[in-house]
């Protein structure tokens, strides 16, 4: 019985992944490193109605996939990236607003001994209340204190912890002697799969103006490149036009060559030499 019921939700599994991916043209791949069930049943009840969360075996996940490449041979770009403690998060909805919300569950958490720090930890200068006999704590961390009014004060804000480094006991221990909690976790959006496009989470962040600003700066290199080796472009053209225009009024301002757009700037020269003239005879005079 125990088997039967085994093989059931395993094929129940199946049929749910198989029809998430059908029914949702976009999800993301999260991270669920430290996240605990009851913080997952308060992300589930934040997504209701905007997205479905579905955690399992990577092994399930992906034989379950490899099972549908027949019909959406796109989501073989999934399998590369369903490593580690994973999941899937389907929506149709914004991609950038489902993830803010999946960023907004975090729950803090105090540092234990041989956990990954995922941000940096800096202690800030305070008196910590601690007597005396707790200096070595700090000693060992090579953080500088002194005593003041019997109690241990640190001088300088420390940075006790990296991105990326491992607690170690004594830095777990001092952290929760001074009741600091410096870690918050939740679902870590690791990719964004959408119709048939996989990509990273920060290209999420891009606006239009930016893609607008970056095209801009490529013409701007091609009209560049263009003009310096006399290439004709739709880039280039526009500046070859103005510069070959600047020349003919240079040449229309030393000669007595003229034409309707050179005579506002031959009236300007003029101004610009009486007026020169008269702060002459005035310096003279």
């Amino acid at each position: 019985m125990g088997r039967e019921d085994k093989a059931t939700w395993k094929a129940n599994y199946f049929t749910k992944i198989v029809q998430l991916l059908d029914d949702y043209p976009k999800c993301f791949i999260v991270g669920a490193d430290n996240v605990g069930s009851k913080q997952m049943q308060q992300i589930r009840i934040s997504l209701r109605g905007t997205a479905v969360i579905l955690m399992g075996k990577n092994t399930m996940m992906r034989k379950a996939i490899r099972g549908h490449l027949e019909r959406n041979p796109a989501l073989e770009k999934l399998l590369a990236h369903i490593k580690g403690n994973v999941g899937f998060v389907f929506t149709r909805g914004d991609l950038v607003d489902v993830r803010d919300k999946l960023l907004e569950n975090k729950v803090q958490a105090p540092a234990r001994a041989g956990a990954i720090a995922p941000c940096p930890v800096v202690i800030p200068a305070q008196n910590t209340g601690l007597g005396p006999e707790k200096t070595s704590f700090f000693q060992a961390l090579s953080i500088p204190t002194k005593i003041s009014k019997g109690t241990i004060e640190i001088i300088n804000d420390v940075h006790i912890l990296k991105e990326g480094d491992k607690v170690g006991p004594s830095e777990a221990t001092l952290l929760n002697m001074l009741n600091i909690s410096p870690f918050n976790y939740g679902l870590i959006v690791e990719m964004v799969y959408d119709s048939g496009t996989i990509f990273e989470p920060k290209i999420l962040d891009i606006k239009p103006e930016d893609l607008r600003a970056k095209f801009m700066e490529g013409v701007s290199c091609l009209a560049a490149v263009c003009l310096s080796i006399g290439y004709p472009t739709v880039a280039s053209v526009p500046h070859s036009i103005v510069n070959g225009f600047k020349n003919l009024l240079a040449v229309a301002a030393a000669t007595d060559v003229t034409f309707k757009e050179a005579e506002t700037v031959k009236e300007f020269l003029k101004v610009c030499r009486v007026q020169l003239a008269l702060s002459s005879s005035e310096n003279l005079g």
